[in-house]
């Protein structure tokens, strides 16, 4: 008996040495990695207490003034490297594009779009590549957001009414009227008859689900800073289901509408392509079979609302941010005001074949866009293992955060950077924000750049052109510039905290 126990303890040591030293070898055969560095960090939670002191983009830019422009946080079982220069962004986007070009996933995104996945959440790859390639050359082309000039005019015509009726009809100095609302119906109506024509039955009710799917989209998740937990997924599922729900509603919706298109369309109505809505093109795409990738309903109804919720939500914050920067700022509005008088000087209404004279005006919504991008940041996803920025090893499935909202205020590129200040964008030197110049990105860089800033910007600049030829404005009776809030709320984008009241006084009639 004790030959064999001696026997079995003799393997069991062998064993055990043998496994000590094999994995000793590893280690050593594996190169220590270099990460950026940090702040101090808790057991569990990691870094997150850094972040809780204020907004996190602006949490984010302070830690980052001690830690460097790449700086690592561990949020709770999430490893997060933060991009706070356009040097370090410049070197990831033209070296790496490619490694970064998916969106951290989320198990309660994935909940809204179970039926099909659309362009902003869907991973990187054929699925993602197909619905960008119609983003760019079917639905948000140059030429396709020219053929809704006439809903933009039209629409524009309407914001005018609106903003006579809700003073009642004459305005004055005094009468106050509620800007968000009125700019957020202008902005719906806009995009509503771009993607779906005028065959929108419940038009109110479409925009309230649109609007709780974003905020579904938006809400705090435990899932996605413990996403190895079985108790947070225990508990995600004990929360009643909110977002199958809303999926169920939203879709049937939708599905009312494409029916509705396949009708119209077997009548022969709505063929010509330059009157097309976008669930047009679409249906038209899918009849055509050309595409590699299955275009099913549900992949349309997901892309549908994608579109829509992005559109509405960074157009309307913009708009309402340079309203705001306006009335803060007198003398930008009494300068763009006149610019705005001067071309269209004889005109009884704003048009878009003008708007291109209007220079100083695009200058003001660049640097809206500069102090208040949409979104402070945006998040991706590594997907490849071994690639170093500025000497530091980013591993495979971290997130990288690229803090625009800091970049877009980095005293070493913009001077007076907290400062209102359009005229930085006049001249031969200023920079754009189509995904180029790296120190102002507000609608993202890369492949996974915003494919519809172009039909954004058309809607903001003719908004803003009309608001301006056809009223003056005045802030609430008390109320100096220096006293507008500019208070931040960071939702699905940073809007402003409190809705902007403000005073219309009518300057030119329709």
């Amino acid at each position: 008996m004790e030959p064999f126990y001696y026997s079995c303890s003799f393997c069991f040591l062998l064993a055990l040495v043998v496994h000590v030293v094999l994995r000793a070898r590893a280690t050593k055969q594996q190169p220590r990695r270099r990460l950026p560095p940090g702040p101090w960090q808790l057991p569990i939670i990691g870094s997150l207490h850094h972040l809780l002191h204020g907004l996190p983009h602006r949490a984010m830019r302070d830690l980052s003034l001690r830690h460097g422009p790449l700086m690592l946080l561990r949020v709770c079982e999430r490893v997060v490297v933060v991009v706070s220069s356009a040097d370090a962004a410049r070197e990831i986007y033209k070296c790496h594009d490619a490694a970064l070009s998916e969106r951290p996933g989320s198990p309660g995104i994935d909940e809204l779009y179970r039926d099909g996945q659309g362009i902003i959440f869907a991973p990187y790859g054929d699925h993602w590549r197909l619905l960008r390639r119609i983003v760019m050359t079917d639905l948000l082309s140059p030429r396709r957001v020219e053929s809704f000039r006439r809903i933009r005019e039209e629409e524009a015509s309407r914001l005018v009414s609106s903003v006579r009726a809700a003073t009642g009809g004459g305005g004055g100095v005094g009468v106050v009227v509620n800007v968000d609302q009125l700019l957020g119906k202008f902005m719906a109506d806009s995009a509503v008859r771009a993607i779906f024509g005028d065959m929108l039955p419940d038009r109110a009710a479409f925009l309230r689900m649109i609007k709780r799917g974003t905020e579904l989209s938006s809400l705090f998740d435990l899932r996605d800073l413990f996403p190895s937990s079985r108790l947070t997924a225990l508990l995600a599922s004990c929360s009643g289901g909110k977002a199958e729900r809303h999926r169920q509603d939203m879709f049937r919706l939708m599905d009312d509408i494409l029916k509705q298109h396949d009708e119209r369309k077997a009548t022969g109505d709505g063929d010509d392509n330059d009157k097309q809505d976008m669930v047009d093109v679409l249906l038209r795409i899918q009849s055509e079979g050309n595409v590699r990738v299955s275009l099913t309903h549900g992949v349309i109804r997901t892309f549908l609302a994608d579109v829509l919720g992005a559109a509405l939500e960074t157009s309307t914050t913009t708009l309402l941010w340079v309203m705001a920067d306006l009335m803060a700022n007198p003398k930008v509005m009494q300068k763009v005001q006149s610019e705005v008088h001067r071309v269209f000087t004889g005109h009884a209404t704003v048009h878009e074949a003008a708007l291109g004279n209007l220079y100083y005006l695009k200058a003001v919504i660049k640097e809206t866009l500069r102090l208040h991008p949409p979104a402070p940041f945006f998040p991706r996803v590594c997907l490849e293992e071994g690639f170093s920025i500025q000497g530091y090893d980013i591993p495979k499935g971290t997130i990288v955060l690229t803090n625009v909202w800091a970049i877009s205020r980095d005293p070493k590129h913009w001077v007076e950077p907290n400062k209102y200040m359009p005229e930085r964008f006049q001249g031969d030197c200023a920079a754009d924000f189509r995904g180029a110049d790296f120190e102002f990105t507000p609608f993202g860089v890369g492949r996974r750049i915003c494919p519809g800033m172009n039909f954004s910007h058309a809607n903001i600049e003719i908004a803003l052109a009309t608001l301006l030829f056809h009223f003056d404005w005045e802030l609430p009776p008390g109320v100096n510039p220096e006293e507008v809030d500019m208070t931040e709320l960071l939702g699905v984008t940073m809007k402003r905290k409190t809705e902007l009241l403000l005073c219309p006084i009518p300057r030119v009639s329709l």
